[in-house]
């Protein structure tokens, strides 16, 4: 499983109250726990105003990379926002994203073309979130048609099907686990990833229904997700789920997290 960090975004309020205070440490501290947790990317996301967006983001991505190695996965809404600020990494990661709505995968795609940069593709374009999956898998094709153009290959993307809330869906994620399937289907080496904390928005005791949405979403296919890394029970979770599915020889994947302390009971 991939994992991306989402800890430092600007969106949560602790964090933007460190971006508005230039709180230096709190950034680093946040990357390092992070990196304790063994992420393969850590998510670096401003949610400020476009104006000041990319010299936020470099003050960011400079902090990140003061304390680790870990690439980073550059997120803003603006394609433009996000091409702009790849030149402050000092290794590829992932562009955090791009969808069929507007110009976005032309500004991006080119961008990225001629390097080992991976693209989180999200499952929309200018006529909105699609309400079935065959809509969405429509979406799909036309994005897999730019990346041929652009000649991206598919096993550089991280396909977003668009996690919903669960109190609002009438079949629970039955329409997202079948667009996985058929993803994983046509595209073997393709990646899908969704941020879990989605599926939770407005219940109570979401962490119940966050895990148990990465259960099912992995036995479908999902491969890479964007989550709390700092969540020892989701994090627990998802070795399990691993091991389970066949993923893990001989569990020892799962042995070793917990010896490192990634999960269980604090050391």
């Amino acid at each position: 499983m991939i994992i991306i960090g989402e800890k430092i975004n600007g969106s949560i309020p602790s964090v933007a109250t460190a971006i508005a205070a230039k709180d230096a440490d709190f950034v680093r501290n946040l990357a390092k726990a992070q990196a304790e947790a063994k992420v393969d990317y850590i998510d670096v996301c401003a949610s400020v105003e476009e104006a000041v967006e990319v010299e936020t983001l470099k003050w960011m991505i400079d902090l990140v990379q003061e304390v680790t190695d870990i690439p980073i996965a550059v997120d803003s809404p603006s394609a433009r926002v996000c091409a702009e600020a790849l030149q402050f990494c000092k290794k590829p990661g992932i562009v955090n994203s791009v969808s069929m709505e507007g110009d976005k995968i032309d500004i991006i795609f080119p961008k990225i073309a001629d390097t080992d940069w991976e693209c989180i593709a999200l499952l929309c374009d200018d006529s909105g979130i699609p309400r079935t999956a065959e809509k969405r898998l429509q979406v799909f094709a036309d994005l897999m048609q730019k990346a041929r153009e652009y000649k991206i290959d598919p096993s550089r993307l991280h396909i977003d099907p668009l996690v919903e809330m669960l109190c609002t869906s009438e079949d629970g994620i039955n329409m997202i686990v079948s667009v996985i399937r058929e993803i994983k289907a046509q595209y073997p080496t393709i990646h899908v990833t969704g941020a879990v904390s989605n599926i939770s928005f407005n219940l109570p005791v979401r962490r119940l229904v966050n895990q148990a949405f990465a259960v099912l979403a992995m036995n479908a296919g999902m491969d890479s997700v964007i989550l709390d890394p700092l969540n020892r029970d989701l994090m627990g979770m998802i070795y399990a789920t691993e091991a389970l599915l066949g993923k893990d020889e001989y569990c020892m994947e799962y042995i070793g997290a917990y010896r490192a302390g990634l999960f269980g009971p604090k050391k």
